[in-house]
């Protein structure tokens, strides 16, 4: 569980630098940029092998409602990920789709993993996002999305949605976590 909690320490402190300390990562330029990368990465690679290797306790598992549901907001994080790269229609009413994104992820993964390593990292995850969300808001309060958004940007989101969608599940069957129950 230590290199799991490492993992979120790692992830967080990179992508919180930005907004904590503002100057800091400023000073730090081009250097601070992969100094975040670096960081980052190293905290997600921490979070899997962590993850992996918990010792854990269960208190629920999935059942075949919450496969379900877990799928549909899946389905729904892929979309508000894609969206914010494409532009599309909901990110004139979601001021943060990749950080939204995050949350529903871990929303769902908390229905159908009733563990203790699951809690820590999927819960964990989920404050990390959450309080972004507030620390970017604190920062930069105004927010006007006026943009026009052509249907092939919603489009691209849609298709992008199904092939990740699609990608990440053969994955988790690759692995043993066969996602459709």
């Amino acid at each position: 569980m230590t290199l799991l909690i490492l993992g979120l320490f790692l992830w967080s402190a990179t992508h919180f630098w930005k907004r904590l300390a503002p100057a800091s990562r400023e000073a730090a330029g081009d250097r601070g940029k992969m100094i975040v990368a670096v960081g980052s990465l190293a905290g997600l690679v921490l979070m899997i092998v962590g993850y992996r290797m918990a010792d854990t306790t269960f208190y629920w598992g999935r059942t075949p409602a919450m496969t379900g549901i877990n799928n549909l907001l899946m389905l729904l994080a892929f979309y508000l990920f894609a969206a914010s790269g494409s532009k599309a229609r909901i990110t004139q009413y979601i001021r943060h789709p990749q950080l939204t994104a995050v949350i529903v992820w871990a929303v769902a993964h908390l229905l159908v993993n009733g563990d203790t390593a699951s809690f820590v990292l999927f819960g964990g995850l989920l404050v990390w996002a959450s309080s972004e969300i507030q620390l970017i808001n604190r920062a930069v309060p105004d927010w006007t999305p006026a943009h026009d958004v052509p249907i092939r940007k919603e489009i691209s989101a849609i298709v992008a949605t199904v092939v990740v969608f699609g990608v990440v599940a053969a994955v988790h069957i690759w692995l043993g976590y066969n996602p459709f129950g």
